[in-house]
């Protein structure tokens, strides 16, 4: 019997596949926070906090930040009260283990509600990323071909050029989704398995995956 039913959803997607656009659009709609794992590390980087640190301790050797610590950082955000009805997961779990633990984190409270999985084709997720282009005074970010500027490579708000991330180049695209599918891939059948996976056509413009998310979590 669980204290407090809350909603945790769960997005699975390669990226490029728009997770990240969803989860910001489901906050506003839902009231619920979007949980990052980038955005708890660079908070628990920038604070210093004591998982922060530990975290440094090994990107500092040039080590990967352990499933501990990184279940730890999430655990501490789940805490906070913006979380009392659930959270929109975003880019966690990210494994198998990392899976097995947020269900143990989210079991007292009805467990996790729902696994979209947004499915994109790898080509499509690679020209989304390396299409991105990234101002470098104000961080607005446009796509040479779906969300260009008005000037290339000029940013309509400040005039500040615009380039291209490490993150987004094509060969760091490639490796990440090498990553994806070495680690976070066995999500989709482990979700599966417990009746929660719902895949949906992410190829579609944004605003129709949206309504078929919202009316999937209604």
């Amino acid at each position: 019997m669980s204290v407090n039913n809350r909603k945790y959803i769960v997005l699975l997607g390669v990226p490029g596949a728009g997770k990240g656009t969803q989860a910001q659009l489901l906050q506003d709609k839902l009231g619920l926070p979007q949980i990052s794992t980038g955005d708890i590390f660079r908070y628990n980087l920038k604070n210093e906090t004591e998982l922060g640190l530990l975290a440094k301790s090994y990107m500092d050797k040039g080590d990967l930040v352990p499933d501990e610590v990184t279940i730890r950082m999430v655990e501490d955000r789940l805490q906070q009260d913006d979380c009392a009805n659930g959270a929109i997961m975003d880019g966690f779990p990210r494994n198998l283990v990392q899976a097995e633990a947020f269900e143990k984190m989210a079991a007292p409270y009805g467990g996790v509600s729902v696994t979209p999985l947004v499915s994109i084709e790898d080509d499509v997720a690679i020209e989304r990323i390396t299409g991105r282009r990234t101002c470098r005074t104000c961080g607005a970010v446009y796509h040479i071909k779906f969300n260009p500027p008005k000037q290339a490579d000029i940013c309509d708000n400040d005039g500040g050029p615009l380039y291209q991330r490490d993150d987004d180049k094509a060969e760091t695209v490639r490796n990440r989704l090498y990553v994806y599918y070495k680690q976070t891939a066995p999500l989709v059948g482990y979700y599966f398995a417990k009746a929660l996976l719902v895949e949906l056509d992410g190829a579609r413009p944004i605003s129709q995956v949206h309504e078929e998310l919202l009316s999937l979590l209604r």
